[in-house]
């Protein structure tokens, strides 16, 4: 998987500022203020001055940057002067980090964090805004040069950024899932990399076609009958220090979605090799979790398929029945996310009895139509929990909002020949329909959060936290949903 940048913190040496090459940052508030920024100044002979009194410094944000190239006095090549107070909140700490993180090139960096409160969190904001994913590129890409930050108490300050560490490491692992092409991560290929992480200390289990017969997961296995890769149910579970009941996280896993006989059109249908975005992120969750030896108890599955067009697949009409029993007229097959869910929801809350369960999946089209690109939409039968989520959601500045379950749209689910159909061809209210229908497979007083990351999993043109591309959105925001449970 992809690596994060090394960071090392160590003790700040005024004395070796003028010898530091590669590129120099310095977080700096208003005003010249600090040793560091002192040191600096003098060295530098009034340019240090002249750019933060400019008026180009005066109009950044707290977080963002200008950079000043070849400075006097200095060896390095680039002084990159980082907009940030000393006592400036977590998210602008943040935003500070990878506005740094962005700027990585192979040169080594230098960050002068002497003074700043929040040194652990501007580290967290670099190294998730450093990812690029370069696996399959034919010629070896630029690693990044390695990071120093300099502080007053290093260890101090390493320890708060252990954490941080094990939740970058998830976010990665989320990432590249989401961005290795369908003919790579195949249904085999995605298990695989599950079940290597029980050498993390996860327990990872397998089930196959054959058990998934057996267990009544139909509607799981008519999404991939058109598919040569095998449908699959991977449970990875923590343990952490209780035995008590866990709370459930479950994925979808399309590995890739043509829609089927209810094929979709050609145009960006390339995409849809993220359609595993919810899989990926209980995959990085439960791989954070086991980094940080978290004490909870928490399992993760996920659905594993593939939708294809072929003389074995699902037709428009079919009726399948689920695992629950009830029986289903599949009238698009392109609304496959919601059969998959269907029987593993079902499957993990009788097995495993949980306290709670959240579900992700890049369910619709509809929810980008409702909210845009930048907010995930949420569903859910318990505002307790569910305002617990949004809380953490927005600690973590992973955006979020709240969609309403209209039991009006629930009645119109009601199919002629069969229980229910999973679509009624309506344009209207689509991420609210594919939410009630999941919520026929939770029972009733089970806390449940869907949350439908269509929207969320990638970025054409790059988040605070991310480059273009995949963004691991869900990820900051569960594990600390977890953290705070365990106080």
């Amino acid at each position: 998987m992809t690596t994060p940048v090394a960071i090392q913190f160590d003790a700040f040496d005024p004395e070796t500022l003028a010898g530091v090459t590669g590129r120099l940052v310095l977080l700096c508030g208003t005003e010249i203020k600090g040793t560091a920024a002192k040191k600096l100044a003098r060295l530098m002979k009034g340019q240090l001055e002249r750019a933060v009194s400019s008026e180009a410094y005066a109009k950044l944000k707290g977080g963002e940057a200008l950079e000043i190239r070849f400075p006097a006095g200095l060896a390095c090549d680039v002084l990159q002067l980082v907009k940030l107070e000393p006592k400036a909140d977590v998210a602008t700490a943040r935003r500070a980090g990878a506005t740094i993180g962005a700027a990585l090139d192979q040169r080594p960096t230098t960050v002068i964090a002497v003074g700043v409160q929040r040194a652990a969190e501007v580290s967290f904001g670099l190294a998730l805004r450093a990812y690029k994913f370069t696996e399959r590129k034919s010629t070896e890409a630029a690693e990044a040069g390695a990071v120093r930050v300099l502080v007053t108490e290093p260890e101090a300050v390493a320890a708060q950024a252990a954490p941080f560490a094990a939740v970058t490491e998830g976010v990665f692992f989320t990432r590249d899932l989401v961005s290795e092409p369908a003919n790579i991560l195949t249904t085999n290929d995605f298990a695989a990399r599950l079940a290597a992480m029980q050498e993390l200390g996860l327990e990872v289990e397998i089930l196959e076609e054959e058990e998934l017969r057996a267990l009544g997961m139909h509607t799981l296995l008519a999404v991939g009958m058109g598919s040569e890769s095998p449908s699959k149910v991977v449970i990875m579970t923590w343990k952490g220090k209780g035995e008590g009941a866990p709370l459930a996280l479950v994925g979808k896993g399309v590995c890739f979605d043509s829609g089927g006989i209810s094929l979709k059109p050609g145009a960006g249908m390339e995409e849809m090799t993220m359609d595993m975005g919810g899989a990926a992120v209980v995959s990085g969750v439960m791989r954070a979790l086991a980094l940080r030896k978290s004490p909870s108890h928490v399992v993760g599955i996920v659905g594993l398929v593939e939708n294809m067009p072929s003389g074995r697949a699902q037709r428009p009409g079919d009726i399948v029945t689920s695992m629950k029993g009830t029986t289903i007229e599949v009238t698009n097959t392109d609304a496959e996310g919601r059969l998959v869910l269907a029987d593993v929801l079902w499957y993990t809350q009788q097995r495993f009895k949980p306290s709670a369960i959240i579900d992700l999946a890049t369910l619709t089209g509809a929810v980008m139509v409702a909210l845009g690109m930048d907010n995930t939409g949420v569903f859910s039968n318990n505002d307790a929990f569910c305002d617990e989520f949004m809380a953490a959601a927005k600690a973590e500045q992973e955006p979020a909002w709240r969609l309403p379950l209209d039991e009006k749209l629930d009645a119109t689910l009601k199919s002629d020949l069969a229980d229910i159909r999973n679509s009624t061809g309506s344009r209207y209210g689509g991420a609210g329909l594919a939410a009630c229908f999941l919520q026929r497979f939770i029972e009733p007083e089970m806390p449940w959060i869907h949350l439908d990351i269509a929207g969320t999993t990638l970025t054409k043109t790059g988040t605070d936290y991310s480059g273009k591309g995949a963004t691991g959105w869900g990820v900051r925001a569960i594990n600390r949903l977890i953290a705070a449970r365990e106080g």
